[in-house]
């Protein structure tokens, strides 16, 4: 802990905490861009899971509207590879070089804006967030979805998604800004469904993921929900231009609906 956190004087004024949520993470890029038309730009970040993809691209300089023709082509099957079962259904390989390819900064520090990525130890069972030295492994790790992909492993240490044990890193900064918007990409949705080992097993980790979210909400300033973010799923891929175009115009209208407020 800084010493400036000790005595009250946090050295961040606005930090922006990205929930995790597969392809419906887009919707972050979509609240980034309303934000920066009012002026609103993070002066630190936390993301996890899909939330740390879009906050390492965001904190390396890409634009909001870059980073969604970026995600706009991609597909599950081309980033990863299926392999022989030994901890995960699924490579990561191919993910792990799409990072280092786009990623200008290599390391933490050569990020223009700080970011705190969090993954879950799988040995230890407990919440770990990265902020220095290698940028791309921790991103890695903090995707690393149990049972579909292989845990990545950083300094003998085997990590899974951060979502697990933390899936709305908004405590991770809390104490080191002035305000907090937390945008939240996943939603608590008891939607229908039918009975097969997927379904039950994606229909519980959504449970365990979103569940552990809600203590991170209350301690938002500004909490962003896209509407209608609970009609997709994690992996549909061919709806990331419309995720995008969701979370911006909602956070939009969010925005003018809390001016109007005031005013009033």
């Amino acid at each position: 802990m800084e010493l400036a956190t000790v005595f009250n004087e946090r050295p961040y004024k606005i930090g922006i905490a990205l929930s995790g949520g597969g392809i419906k993470s887009l919707c972050h890029a979509g609240v980034l861009k309303a934000l920066e038309e009012q002026g609103l730009k993070p002066d630190i970040i936390s993301g996890v899971s899909a939330g740390s993809v879009i906050g390492a691209f965001y904190s390396d300089g890409y634009t909001p509207d870059e980073i969604a023709v970026l995600f706009e082509d991609i597909s599950f099957r081309h980033m990863t590879k299926i392999h022989i079962p030994d901890g995960g259904f699924f490579q990561t390989d191919v993910f792990q070089d799409f990072l280092m390819r786009k990623l200008r900064a290599k390391t933490f520090e050569e990020l223009a804006i700080p970011l705190r990525v969090v993954a879950t130890d799988l040995d230890k069972g407990r919440s770990v967030t990265f902020s220095t030295g290698n940028l791309v492994d921790p991103i890695v790790a903090s995707c690393s979805f149990p049972v579909l992909f292989r845990p990545k492993t950083i300094d003998g240490v085997n990590y899974v998604d951060g979502g697990v044990l933390k899936n709305f890193p908004v405590t991770t900064i809390r104490n080191e800004c002035d305000k907090i918007i937390g945008i939240n990409a996943s939603p608590l949705v008891a939607d229908e469904y039918k009975i097969s080992i997927l379904n039950v097993a994606f229909r519980s980790y959504h449970f365990i993921f979103k569940a552990n979210i809600l203590y991170d909400k209350e301690l938002c300033d500004l909490l962003i929900e896209p509407v209608d973010m609970g009609n997709y799923e994690t992996f549909d891929v061919d709806k990331g231009r419309e995720i995008f175009e969701l979370g911006y115009l909602s956070t939009r209208q969010l925005l003018a609906n809390k001016l109007n407020e005031k005013i009033v």
